[in-house]
């Protein structure tokens, strides 16, 4: 078979994350392994993204490789600034308006024939928040896979939000139900959830506006989701038995392919190493310094590429940190507060010059596996929760926004692995829960249920364990039936 032949008999699939940090990074891992499996591979970024990552990786680095390309669509927002993040609301009210026909487009010039060394779409992987994509599917007849990239108790919590309007819970009668104990409402009614508050649920639902821009786009989210044939979740089996009961029950095919650190660590080291996805550029540094620390001694902090807070709640953090008297990095981003600078005071720089290192971002699954690592200080993000098991790491969870409620009372109350800071953050909590984390009975039990997990985490990934066995089933029962 010549090169051309070759070619145009492979699977091709059209990857496309929506397009935030948190999205992309686990859709880039899916994209790897099925290239790896021998997919043609066509990544589909914004048209923004696509100049955020050319800016902080370089104008090489989207080149790809001849069977993993990249392309672009346009997400139907003004152009703005190349460096910034996006308003998720604005994006998540635009998204299901304007990308449905750029993308189709896009599939119609992927399947020319002229372009004799692209084999024709033959699946699409799209992100659980880009379900215009079944549309399309629809229109060209092959199979959409929906890849929920957030945590599967997080995405169950997603398909109840219907009900919980229907039940009156949603949208809240008035602004006191922010601060009265309405919060704490338990909600008995999810199966495969125990005790779950109405506090725990993903944050969109903490509105009194019925025409709330994140609620309403949920809700039509979660409708797409539902007519899906395949849901693909980056979790493993063990680690959410229950909710992935509850989730079978009302899915057709719910496939567990988890963590995809840990599949794309089995990748052979080849081209495909770097290819990349962070928007924002890493400092070098991070891993040197690390080098210099004794192991389980360092205080890992990051919140994520789009938490925000007050420059009140950084000074708390910063002086809880540097009473607690430990050696930390701390990923402090230039946007991370709201509407001011976030310059830290030059007393808390002169305090903490000997034992603290600060950086605007860094190589994450790096810092977390490298030894000096004793505890996370985190926004629960999916991606850090099953990144920080992944290195069986201890947490102390700050919870944003979205389902980062979710993954924190499940780190702290079903898998023992987080403590819980309260969202009204003050320096002696994080004094108090830091030294904890790094030298109390509750740190030691966390750090060693971490271990359990992370143990737990190799066996699915391994060979004949239950994620790789996973990705088996979704490429023969969905990816690659004729």
């Amino acid at each position: 078979m010549d090169s051309v032949n070759a070619a145009s008999a492979k699977p091709h699939a059209v990857c496309i994350p929506f397009p935030a940090q948190g999205h992309i990074n686990p859709m880039l891992k899916l994209a790897k392994l099925l290239h790896y499996r021998g997919f043609h591979i066509t990544f589909v970024n914004t048209e923004h993204n696509h100049k955020r990552l050319l800016n902080s990786r370089g104008p090489n680095s989207l080149d790809g490789l001849p069977d993993f390309c990249f392309e672009t669509i346009s997400d139907g927002l003004p152009p703005s600034d190349a460096d910034a993040a996006q308003d998720i609301p604005s994006l998540c009210e635009s998204i299901p308006k304007n990308c449905l026909l750029p993308f189709c487009n896009l599939l119609s010039k992927l399947n020319d024939s002229s372009s004799s060394n692209v084999p024709p779409v033959t699946c699409i992987i799209s992100d659980g928040g880009m379900t215009f994509t079944l549309k399309a599917a629809e229109k060209f007849g092959i199979p959409d896979v929906l890849f929920w990239t957030t945590s599967a108790c997080g995405f169950l919590c997603y398909t109840k939000y219907s009900q919980l309007v229907e039940r009156g819970l949603v949208p809240l009668k008035d602004a006191n139900c922010l601060t009265n104990e309405y919060l704490d409402t338990t909600i008995d009614w999810i199966p495969g959830m125990k005790n779950i508050r109405l506090r725990d649920l993903p944050s969109f639902i903490r509105t009194t506006n019925s025409n709330d821009i994140m609620l309403n786009f949920l809700l039509n989210e979660i409708k797409g989701v539902l007519k899906a044939s395949t849901i693909v979740l980056n979790t493993f089996d063990a680690f959410k038995r229950h909710v992935l009961d509850a989730l079978s029950a009302i899915l057709p095919r719910v496939y567990t392919v988890g963590p995809l650190q840990l599949m794309t660590d089995q990748i052979p080291n080849d081209g495909l190493k770097s290819i990349c996805s962070n928007l924002l550029k890493e400092e070098p540094g991070c891993i040197g310094w690390l080098n210099s620390k004794q192991p389980n001694s360092v205080v890992y902090v990051n919140f994520g590429s789009t938490t925000v807070m007050t420059k009140q709640q950084l000074c708390e953090f910063a002086w809880g940190l540097a009473n607690s008297k430990k050696t930390f990095l701390w990923i402090i981003r230039p946007d991370i507060v709201t509407g001011d600078s976030n310059i830290l005071s030059p007393e808390f720089v002169q305090e903490t010059k000997e034992r603290g290192m600060l950086a605007s971002w860094c190589p994450q699954e790096q810092v977390l596996k490298h030894p000096a690592i004793g505890g996370f200080l985190t926004h629960s993000g999916w991606n850090s929760t099953i990144e920080s098991v992944c290195s069986g790491v201890p947490m102390i969870c700050w919870p944003f926004f979205a389902e980062q409620h979710t993954n924190c009372r499940y780190s702290c109350t079903e898998w023992g692995i987080g403590m819980e800071i309260d969202s009204d953050v003050k320096r002696n909590e994080v004094e108090k829960l830091v030294k904890e984390l790094m030298d109390g009975e509750k740190g030691k039990e966390m750090k060693k249920k971490a271990m359990d997990w992370k143990k737990k985490a190799e066996e699915a990934t391994e060979c004949g364990g239950s994620s790789q066995l996973n990705l088996d089933k979704l490429l023969n029962e969905v990816l690659l039936l004729k």
